[in-house]
């Protein structure tokens, strides 16, 4: 049996753990225990499935398995594609007993579990994420949807997953412009609780960008930890949760703007949280080192050329709005954020307006 590391997500009857390590795919970690009943359907997509589908299916010995697989990219993250799923799940005969399995990065885990949730009012769902963003963010929290032309994910529910089950090295087959992408996600955990992880990151992020075992297996814990950590005090973002979104209504506008795909959502985060960062007015020395950090793991520093029209239309369908009020995730300094709709006005048109 692989040694792994276990973090909980605590939420009563619905709390789950996060399996760390490596090679736990092809066998060596039993998936019986989450698995509800004898049927799993495992949804996949066009590049991961011919890598590890057939590493995952020991991990499910004894229990039937029907599988399918999505084209792979952003812009397939739609209802049309989920109606797919729903189709693929009633043509194998699945019932409120089987558990769906996502076995791919963030869209995988996404439009997977949405369907998990709205198939028979809800089944079983496992995460097997196998790109570093799903690891650290998406396939934790119980977040499931898919986006609308409008915006990103605009249209989902809250389904939590029985288990996740990451392994590590699943990681050697990512493309760099893809592991890059997920480093966004693992510096926004610094940036906004934990300011001796960011310290950490920035002497160890050319360690992690030669994916040394070790500091990679702490950089996706410790991120983990701080996800679960959030999430187990307010699951359905009704207060400190939104902190997660951090660089997000930004980086969701140049997602839309630009077309889904044509920015990976990490690339377009790291430069979203650069400008949440100088909408909050911290230090120029937190910015820089913001900056430099975002820089290090060779992610965008500043945003595209977006017309500010364009900006404010796409930031105007953020799920932060409230009473038509929009809201960011701000930084009082680096490791310390807030949900505000008390903002510089001048400086957010000076930042949009820079862009146009």
């Amino acid at each position: 049996m692989s040694l792994y590391q276990t973090v909980s997500v605590d939420l009563g009857d619905r709390s789950y753990p996060i399996i760390i390590g490596r090679g736990l795919l092809g066998g060596n970690f039993d998936l019986a225990d989450y698995v509800r009943g004898t049927d799993c359907f495992v949804v996949s997509n066009e590049t991961v499935a011919p890598l590890y589908l057939d590493k995952l299916r020991p991990n499910l010995a004894g229990r039937n398995v029907a599988s399918f697989s999505l084209p792979d990219g952003e812009s397939f993250k739609s209802v049309a594609t989920m109606q797919t799923i729903l189709d693929e799940l009633l043509a194998s005969g699945a019932n409120r007993d089987t558990t769906v399995i996502a076995l791919g990065g963030g869209v995988v885990g996404d439009i997977a579990g949405f369907a998990a949730a709205c198939f028979m009012r809800g089944v079983a769902f496992i995460q097997v994420p196998t790109t570093l963003l799903a690891q650290v963010d998406s396939s934790v929290g119980g977040k499931t949807g898919v986006n609308h032309e409008k915006g990103k994910n605009l249209i989902g529910a809250f389904h939590q997953p029985r288990l996740v089950l990451i392994d590590t090295d699943t990681l050697d087959t990512l493309p760099v412009r893809e592991f890059r992408a997920g480093l966004a996600e693992v510096i926004k955990y610094g940036a906004i609780c934990d300011p001796a992880f960011f310290t950490w990151l920035e002497s160890n992020m050319s360690g992690l960008l030669e994916k040394d075992p070790k500091l990679l297996a702490y950089a996706i814990q410790r991120s983990c930890e701080l996800k679960a950590e959030v999430v187990a005090g307010d699951e359905r973002e009704t207060g400190r949760r939104a902190i997660l979104n951090f660089g997000h209504t930004f980086g969701h506008a140049i997602e839309r703007c630009l077309g889904y795909g044509e920015w990976l959502h990490g690339e377009a985060v790291a430069a979203g949280m650069i400008m949440a960062a100088d909408l909050s007015g911290i230090t120029a020395a937190d910015l820089a080192r913001l900056k430099g950090l975002v820089g290090a793991a060779g992610l965008p520093t500043e945003a595209p050329a977006i017309a500010g029209d364009r900006w404010l239309e796409a930031m105007g369908m953020d799920k932060k709005i409230r009473q038509k009020q929009l809201r960011f995730v701000l930084l009082r300094a680096l490791g310390e954020a807030y949900l505000s709709a008390d903002y510089d006005g001048a400086r957010l048109e000076a930042l949009i307006g820079a862009g146009a």
